[in-house]
């Protein structure tokens, strides 16, 4: 078991399995046929942690990385990360010449940001990486179908200078976790157009890559060069209403523990925490859990008037919780159990030891598994197992 750099506190941490992240990646390596395999790292690895994340993925079969910005990007050069990596996410005055001189592909969607990236390469004297992306239809970044040609034109006349080189032709699919709605279609016709203008007019492209995760494991047909997988990397299943994890061979690498920090018993008609949302109707115990929204926890998850409230394995027992979720802290109702202070408490796991799963917390919440993971804090150590060198 590998600590997070920094003393870890006692009564709460999240704990990330590595080894499932390599078997994730490595299903999806073999799912995606003869297309590589970027595995997205972006949100410090979904909030599994950049640089563990990027390196269990390696070892899995990940040939690319991506990030959205460039401040990702860096740290995982900066921690003696290879590979090829790509990130995507700019604005005006972006760190060109550092992503140059970092060996980062960048992206552009505009030809102000092809004149950017080129005026880096001549300071740095390095040719750029240069993916160019179209927007098919999610309505995000990307030029539109009446500027792509613009775009290819604008890179092109660049890579002629030999200021950089168009490697690859990319999009982003809106609603890939619905795989059969009629929108992914014309996505993918208006993806092939625009690559087959692009080369048409001279573009040479190593890699063409539409398919995220859900497209991924459920529409072969869209892989191309290479597919960006983010969600399924961390073993959650980006169409939970068609797949659960197992179901598409995932296994979910986070969980999140704590310890209870108070037991206390109350009579009947007791009200718990902020605003009084939830009321005791009963002599009943309660549990005090130290992690509240501060640390991640969605305010969401509230239990009382509002909805049942998240849930939560304490005592061998899933239970919701009770009340507002508080900055630092949140209750569960215990009932009449022998449970006390110190007890193990699971938010959520992979669901095997019957612990509530990612999922299961963004249903409560009504939100995605992709917000849950994610917005755990930095505060809340990460404990890591399943390491390469665990192995030796």
């Amino acid at each position: 078991m590998v600590e997070h750099a920094g003393a870890a506190v006692a009564h709460a941490q999240v704990r990330v399995d590595l080894a499932a992240i390599r078997g994730n990646v490595a299903e999806l390596r073999a799912r995606a046929g003869s297309a590589q395999v970027m595995a997205v790292v972006k949100a410090d690895g979904y909030g599994h942690g950049l640089v563990q994340a990027a390196r269990a993925a390696q070892a899995g079969g990940a040939t690319w990385l991506g990030t959205a910005v460039l401040t990702e990007a860096l740290a995982l050069r900066a921690a003696g990360v290879g590979g090829r990596l790509m990130a995507w996410l700019c604005a005006p005055g972006e760190r060109w010449t550092d992503a140059l001189a970092a060996d980062v592909d960048v992206s552009a969607s505009a030809t102000w940001a092809v004149d950017e990236i080129a005026a880096a390469a001549r300071e740095t004297g390095r040719v750029a990486r240069l993916h160019l992306k179209v927007d098919t239809g999610l309505g995000r970044s990307g030029a539109t179908q009446a500027d792509w040609p613009a775009l290819v034109d604008h890179a092109l006349k660049a890579q002629a200078e030999g200021v950089l080189e168009v490697v690859g032709l990319w999009s982003h699919f809106a609603i890939a976790d619905a795989p059969y709605h009629p929108v992914n279609t014309a996505q993918i016709e208006a993806f092939q157009s625009a690559v087959a203008l692009a080369e048409a007019r001279g573009a040479r492209p190593e890699v063409r890559h539409l398919a995220n995760s859900a497209a991924t494991l459920m529409l072969p047909h869209t892989h191309f060069d290479l597919v960006r997988a983010g969600l399924a990397v961390y073993g959650l299943s980006p169409v939970p209403d068609l797949a659960a994890p197992p179901d598409v061979g995932l296994r979910q690498a986070m969980s999140v523990h704590a310890r209870l920090a108070l037991t206390k018993r109350v009579p009947a008609g007791s009200g718990v925490s902020y605003g009084h949302f939830y009321v005791t109707d009963k002599e009943t115990t309660l549990g005090l859990v130290p992690l509240g929204y501060a640390d991640g926890v969605p305010r969401h998850g509230s239990g009382g008037d509002g909805g049942p409230g998240a849930p939560v394995l304490v005592g061998g027992k899933v239970r919701r919780v009770a009340g507002r979720v508080c900055m630092d802290q949140f209750v569960v109702d215990l009932g009449d159990d022998d449970v006390r202070a110190g007890d193990d408490v699971v938010l959520f796991g992979d669901g095997v030891g019957g612990e509530p799963t990612a999922q299961d917390w963004a249903q409560a919440c009504r939100t995605i598994s992709y917000e849950i993971v994610t917005r755990f804090a930095p505060r809340l150590p990460r404990v890591y197992t399943g390491a390469e060198e665990d192995r030796a």
